[in-house]
């Protein structure tokens, strides 16, 4: 199977999978990605607005705020992103994701980038939605990022290697039914 068939099939479970259990799922992957968070005593976290499709982390992000994180989000650039620090109001843009007004891009390092996926292979490598916006952006910013965690609706891992070597690699996996790292994923 090559990436592009194994992407729709992923989002279309994804979407199926959003259908049931929407609200259950939010919350106990929020609850996960917070103690994962406490754990490792991240206080600068990438996090991302959520499409529609993906898991929602808005609660996340109101507490992490409430904390005084420092919690960033993608402020697209071309075929690329920056990051900016979270700020209301948000604004829709390319492709319906929501971003704050243009500001100051964050150059710090960063303790836990958390990273929305549709589906992986055994090198626990992203498949996203094929625009390539995160692997461009990990490209030029992965030395910066101690970790990277990726979060999906539906666990869905091919049991080829169907990504590239400039596919981002991430450290974990989490799913409203699954939570792996890479040598235990299951195929």
């Amino acid at each position: 199977m090559d990436k592009t068939t194994f992407r729709k099939m992923c989002i279309e479970r994804a979407k199926r999978r959003k259908k049931v259990n929407s609200y259950k799922h939010n919350k106990l992957i929020n609850k996960r990605l917070y103690s994962y968070i406490q754990k490792i005593k991240a206080h600068s976290i990438m996090l991302y607005i959520p499409l529609r499709i993906e898991i929602n982390i808005s609660d996340l992000i109101k507490q992490l705020r409430k904390e005084k994180k420092v919690v960033l989000i993608p402020f697209m650039e071309g075929e690329s992103f920056s990051l900016v620090k979270y700020r209301l109001p948000l604004k829709k843009k390319q492709f319906g994701v929501k971003e704050p007004k243009n500001s100051n891009r964050y150059k710090h390092k960063i303790d836990l980038a958390i990273v929305p996926i549709i589906g992986t292979d055994r090198t626990l490598r992203r498949v996203g939605f094929g625009k390539g916006f995160y692997d461009r952006f990990f490209e030029k910013n992965g030395q910066k990022i101690s970790k990277i965690l990726f979060v999906g609706r539906e666990y869905c891992v091919s049991s080829e290697i169907i990504t590239d070597e400039h596919d981002v690699k991430g450290d974990f996996y989490i799913t409203p039914k699954n939570s792996v790292f890479e040598r235990k994923l299951r195929i």
